[in-house]
């Protein structure tokens, strides 16, 4: 508290500072009503101080200083006050809260100033009393010498009083700080749900990373195995899985780029357009088309299961399709649908061995999707790892269902996914 008091003492002197404005208008006020002439340079009322302090919280509801108040008591009063996240405008939980501290700090301030004002002078006055000639206080003629001893010791308590006040006043204001002036609990749930966007957000980034980068690297490594099996006999062959290579690893780059950007730039990766309400944050796919203010964005439009063909030319593996009527799955649905499919291939190429048999098509309003593959591969894991996790997760959020895990003799993947929301 002594480390802090000459601090806290300043921030008391600020409020006092920033309620004399209000006591010179009440004065000027109190002397026209009365009909006498106004002191402004010396407005000590009691009456005055009372009568302003309503004036002083309605204009705390208006005026914005809770910032410069916030300031001050992380600043001045050493109070740890949770900063509170920027908001689009002010409510009117947060006004009331900021009215009442910017009364109390100029209420409070505006006491502790005046008796400093009032108590330093007369306690340094009383002390060289004893030095100088005669003189007259509070109405009695005081004589140098020891007559004027006893002032002295009387100016010395007053003093020791005002320091305990504003000990105790600065104290008082320290505590209530956090609680006025920190953020309401609507403030806390808005910053609550803006941390859950950003986080599924990002989580949202980092299973496209998994899904496209993985892809990207299993289809190199199945199309370089077999470049370099046909590179002397079968020349054109090899050249079309170099081509292969080199698409997967742009596309590949392309998306790291893409998400590393968002990341390293700490921009918003959500869309404002996906904060409406009854929004998902799947919703935001569509949107990351174009950057904000319609120009044109760095990402290409997200593949849906209108690009599952150059999905399966690309991947080098034989893939048996039978895919139905998909024209009226919706958008959102088709995206995620697209990257199980994708998730699914990669884990196929991976882990197995022989040719895969894709099957994709709606019934009965739902969207059927089925990879199987023939054979496991040898010394592979089976657990399917976060690729799994994430395809659960997609259909999880499209309230769907997902079967996948090892057959007889390789690796089977079947989800459903619902065409509408039931909700």
């Amino acid at each position: 508290m002594r480390r802090n008091l000459p601090r806290r003492w300043a921030c008391l002197v600020l409020g006092g500072a920033l309620l004399m404005p209000y006591m010179m208008v009440g004065v000027l006020v109190s002397g026209l009503v009365h009909g006498r002439p106004a002191d402004v340079l010396l407005p000590l009322e009691v009456g005055v101080f009372v009568a302003v302090l309503p004036v002083v919280a309605v204009t705390g509801l208006f005026l914005p200083v809770r910032a410069l108040e916030l300031n001050a008591a992380q600043g001045l009063l050493g109070a740890r006050v949770e900063t509170p996240p920027r908001q689009a405008g002010r409510s009117w939980q947060e006004r009331r809260r900021t009215a009442a501290w910017f009364t109390l700090h100029l209420g409070v301030g505006g006491v502790v100033s005046g008796c400093t004002l009032a108590i330093v002078p007369f306690t340094m006055f009383t002390l060289v009393l004893p030095f100088t000639g005669r003189t007259r206080m509070l109405g009695m003629d005081v004589g140098p010498g020891w007559p004027a001893v006893g002032w002295a010791l009387a100016g010395l308590p007053l003093l020791a009083a005002l320091v305990v006040l504003a000990a105790g006043a600065g104290e008082l204001l320290a505590r209530l700080a956090p609680v006025l002036l920190g953020p309401t609990p609507a403030e806390r749930l808005a910053a609550a749900e803006e941390r859950a966007r950003t986080l599924a957000e990002r989580n949202r980034l980092a299973r496209e990373l998994h899904d496209s980068v993985g892809h990207a690297l299993s289809v190199v490594t199945l199309q370089a195995a077999a470049a370099g099996k046909v590179l002397d006999r079968d020349p054109g062959t090899a050249r079309t899985a170099l081509a292969a290579i080199e698409h997967s690893a742009r596309a590949a780059l392309e998306d790291l780029d893409h998400v590393l950007g968002v990341l390293r730039h700490g921009e918003e990766p959500r869309p404002p357009a996906a904060a409406d309400a009854g929004s998902s944050p799947r919703d935001a796919d569509a949107a990351h088309e174009k950057a904000p203010g319609g120009k044109a964005g760095r990402r290409a439009p997200q593949a849906t299961l209108a690009d599952l063909g150059a999905l399966v030319d690309a991947s080098g593996a034989e893939v048996h399709q039978d895919v139905g009527d998909l024209s009226g799955v919706p958008a959102m649905v088709s995206r995620e649908a697209y990257r199980i499919l994708q998730e699914s291939l990669t884990n196929a190429i991976r882990h197995g061995r022989g040719s895969v048999r894709l099957t994709a098509a709606v019934e009965d309003g739902e969207l059927c999707l089925e990879v199987v593959n023939d054979g496991r591969r040898a010394g592979t894991s089976r657990t399917g790892g976060r690729g799994v996790a994430g395809m659960r997760e997609r259909v999880r959020l499209l309230r769907g269902d997902l079967q996948a895990g090892p057959t007889e003799g390789g690796w089977q993947v079947t989800a459903r996914l619902p065409l509408r929301s039931s909700a």
